[in-house]
């Protein structure tokens, strides 16, 4: 296999390609995207709601008696789900490309409930002591390792149900189930916000979302049990199958055959994993911590933002396949490279609702236009045999040093400094890494 990238086309053969394309495979497709996508909502959600009630999390489980550091240490637990997302990657990826896409799908969502179980019944900080905190680092930690496996294989689900001609759209169902994940957190945060006191939210009312997340648990077990596995893998299981080809470890393959294709995701990775890490799920609580807005103010914005989030990542991701995923990764960056810094220094002028619900939509915009993209490029930098371990490998790696940890970076330097406009300028340095890397994506896949 070419080092230079890995189209779809060489991971099966004509024959399976027209399988692919006949009405049934076409149905057989649709199903698999909204049973994947449902189900990489529902798991995303969690993450999502989190971040939302930080605040609260950080005043029950925290013991320090400044709120900054309270909120500081919330964060850092945060980013430490991130640490263990490559170790996630590697098994969870692995079983995919061993076992199957199916398999790995259903083993992330009862992962992930475990992690939400821990948080949602965790005891207080008043109740065990330090405890509390270990027990919010261990749910984390289980939400980390099931992320991991997550997008490489929920991606590498999509696209090897997809037609030909429509790769990068059903790819983009990916991150715009996330905006859906998002959406549901928000609304759920919002409708907490405005039936209870800020004082029963701090008490309890804080873990009502997460016990709602736990639904992922039979409903996401059951829609991915549901699910067909992919007819590219078959494919490769039958080809390998064929050729008495011994199997071989996907890691090590990925590793020593693709190093390149490694580095190039990774590196427009950055900026995928930093901007919805900073200017969607971090906004909220940029909002109300530094700029002074309400938490339903930060909520409703959200919730809206996320709403045209959801929309714009499938027709970028039509785009793409019209125009070719190179160009419109690079209209994204771009965007977000010029548009960030002037926004922000914008809501901090006129700082009203409305100016905050323009903010954060053109935010979650510009966002989707990149992130619509995304799975469909790194995908086409992996074959078959070895796509859910590399696209885990590289998507993990920018996002637990970049991403997971960003909230917890801009909220020390918004600290230190008193420069609030942090999230701009770490925002813009993703933008520059991306766009080297997106010079270097396979020209023959891409175009």
């Amino acid at each position: 296999m070419s080092q230079s990238g890995a189209t779809l086309e060489n991971a099966a053969p004509p024959a399976d390609a027209a399988r692919l394309s006949s009405p049934h495979a076409i149905n057989t497709g649709r199903r698999a995207v909204a049973a994947a996508s449902i189900g990489n909502a529902l798991e995303w959600y969690d993450f999502s709601v989190y971040a939302f009630f930080a605040v609260y999390i950080a005043q029950n489980f925290f013991g320090h008696a400044d709120s900054s550091v309270q909120l500081l240490e919330a964060f850092m637990a945060f980013g430490l789900g991130f640490v263990v997302r490559p170790l996630g990657a590697l098994v969870i990826g692995v079983y995919g490309d061993r076992a199957g896409r199916k398999a790995a799908l259903t083993l992330t969502i009862l992962v992930m409930a475990a992690g939400t179980g821990i948080i949602a019944f965790a005891p207080p900080y008043t109740a065990i002591g330090v405890g509390a905190p270990l027990l919010i680092v261990c749910g984390r930690l289980l939400q980390g390792f099931s992320a991991g496996g997550e997008v490489g294989g929920a991606a590498a689900f999509l696209i090897e149900h997809a037609p030909a001609n429509k790769r990068g759209k059903y790819a983009s169902w990916l991150q715009a189930s996330m905006a859906l994940s998002n959406i549901l957190g928000a609304l759920v945060a919002t409708v907490v916000t405005l039936l209870f006191t800020h004082e029963q939210i701090g008490d309890w009312a804080w873990r009502i979302p997460f016990v709602l997340g736990l639904a992922i648990a039979p409903v996401g077990f059951w829609l991915r049990k549901t699910l067909d596995e992919t007819p590219h893998f078959q494919a490769e299981m039958e080809r390998a199958h064929r050729q008495h080809e011994a199997q071989k470890a996907p890691l090590m393959q990925v590793v020593r055959e693709y190093p390149r294709s490694l580095a190039i995701g990774a590196g427009f990775s950055i900026l995928w994993a930093v901007c919805v890490y900073v200017l969607v799920i971090f906004m909220p609580t940029y909002a109300q911590r530094t700029l002074h807005f309400e938490g339903r103010q930060a909520f409703i914005a959200s919730l809206i933002g996320n709403c045209f989030m959801a929309v714009v990542c499938v027709w970028a991701g039509a785009l793409s396949d019209r125009f070719g995923a190179r160009k419109v990764l690079t209209a994204g960056a771009l965007l977000m490279l010029a548009s960030v810094y002037p926004l922000l220094v914008w809501l901090h002028a006129w700082h009203t609702s409305a100016a905050l619900i323009v903010v954060q939509t053109a935010f979650c915009v510009m966002v989707a236009i990149f992130t619509g993209v995304a799975p469909s490029a790194l995908s086409m930098l992996f074959p078959t045999r070895v796509r859910s371990t590399g696209m885990s490998l590289s998507y993990n790696l920018a996002a637990t040093v970049f991403g997971g940890f960003a909230p917890a970076i801009l909220t020390w330097l918004t600290q230190s400094t008193g420069n609030t406009f942090a999230p701009a300028w770490y925002v813009m340095a993703a933008c520059v890494a991306a766009l080297v890397s997106i010079a270097f994506l396979p020209r023959q896949a891409l175009q």
